[in-house]
């Protein structure tokens, strides 16, 4: 099967009848790579399955709006931050715990998760991870897990380059920080 480039797909779904098909290779292009955005974000694989689902749902529900102004990636990315940041908030409040007080209770989530396969050393890394500031966590996961530019989550995000780079170095220190308390 031919691979088509992000210009290709976009083109094709501007094409009413080329539509359908179109946003499947895009749910088939960046469905796994959302997916572990997502899953690094909320931990539990039922949360991020059902929040990838409304992803692409928002997506396609608002693929005539996409203007092509950003990558079509880039686009996907910020649905799916923001799904992530209405499910915590929301999880927050049934949890009755402030954004200050940090995601722990999601840790807990993760120790009961029965598609959690990592180690000691890796609930601990997640316990570090989720210790961080919201928007610090989102940089350090784009940055670590996923490789992205720091120009493109300039984009994702709305942050300048510099305040990405800053806000990564600080969530790395902390992460270290938190891992040689741990220890």
């Amino acid at each position: 099967m031919r691979q088509y480039t992000e210009a290709e797909i976009v083109e094709q779904l501007r094409e009413p009848d080329r539509q359908r098909e179109a946003f499947a290779m895009v749910v088939n292009m960046y469905g796994e790579k959302l997916y572990w955005y997502i899953r690094k974000m909320v931990l539990d694989h039922e949360d991020a399955n059902d929040l990838l689902q409304n992803t692409f749902l928002k997506a396609w529900t608002g693929i005539d709006y996409f203007r092509g102004d950003a990558k079509l990636s880039t686009w996907l990315y910020k649905i799916a931050i923001n799904e992530c940041i209405t499910f915590l908030n929301k999880q927050r409040n049934q949890q009755n715990v402030s954004i200050e007080e940090g995601d722990g209770f999601l840790a807990e989530r993760l120790k009961g998760d029965t598609y959690f396969d990592g180690d000691e050393a890796q609930m601990k890394l997640q316990r570090a991870i989720l210790s961080l500031p919201e928007k610090q966590r989102l940089v350090f996961n784009m940055k670590y897990f996923d490789e992205m530019k720091y120009d493109d989550m300039s984009e994702v995000l709305g942050t300048s380059v510099g305040a990405l780079k800053a806000s990564y170095h600080h969530a790395v220190k902390k992460i270290e920080e938190f891992l040689s308390r741990e220890s």
